[in-house]
């Protein structure tokens, strides 16, 4: 059987977008799934005793701008430090996300191009003008994806999402869960990669 990767992460955040395309290939080396689950993080932070960026003390927001300036160039990706639009509301993006992989559309490569219109072209994700444009770039019905997004169904498993991301410990985004392990952080995907090689069991808490 194919491994299986719990992908919590939120549309907003740099540190998705940063380790995005080098999770796909590290899935796809290992003939892994990757299993979407884009979160509300506020409750996550609530349940882990994380603090939103703006409420964090300054020397750690100006730690955060020179660890983005470090994993831009290792990633070797464009990468906006402050961002026209940041933070903006990821609620409508997270959920067309979950529309998409719901429907077994192309949900990976929609939040690449959300990644991208947040932290490289300084576009407003909490906007459906912009959200319809991404989708109909995918060759995607756009008007029944974002209907399919505001849907209870959809903000059913949003919440889900969320409530399942703090029972597997999930900290921040993105979270990459293994075997109910969880490797917090894109620069924990060397990790992540050395444990599907490796095959091995799910390390826990002691």
């Amino acid at each position: 059987m194919p491994a299986v990767i719990d992908y919590f992460y939120t549309h907003i955040s740099p540190w998705a977008y940063l380790g995005h395309q080098a999770f796909r290939e590290i899935a796809a080396r290992h003939g892994a799934k990757i299993r979407l689950r884009p979160v509300d993080l506020s409750g996550v932070f609530d349940a882990s005793g994380g603090m939103p960026l703006g409420k964090r003390h300054p020397v750690r927001q100006s730690y955060r701008y020179i660890e983005m300036q470090r994993w831009r160039d290792k990633r070797g990706l464009p990468l906006t430090l402050k961002p026209a639009f940041f933070p903006a509301p990821p609620g409508l993006c997270d959920c067309c996300a979950i529309a998409l992989a719901e429907q077994g559309g192309p949900a990976l490569d929609f939040a690449a191009m959300a990644f991208k219109a947040v932290w490289v072209d300084d576009r407003n994700i909490a906007e459906a003008a912009v959200l319809s444009e991404l989708l109909a770039g995918l060759g995607q019905e756009a008007e029944a994806v974002l209907e399919a997004a505001r849907s209870q169904d959809i903000t059913a498993i949003y919440k889900q999402n969320q409530s399942d991301a703090i029972e597997l410990g999930v900290i921040g985004s993105p979270c990459y869960v293994l075997n109910g392990e969880p490797f917090w952080g894109q620069d924990r995907l060397d990790l992540l990669d050395d444990a599907l090689t490796s095959g091995r069991g799910p390390y826990k808490p002691v």
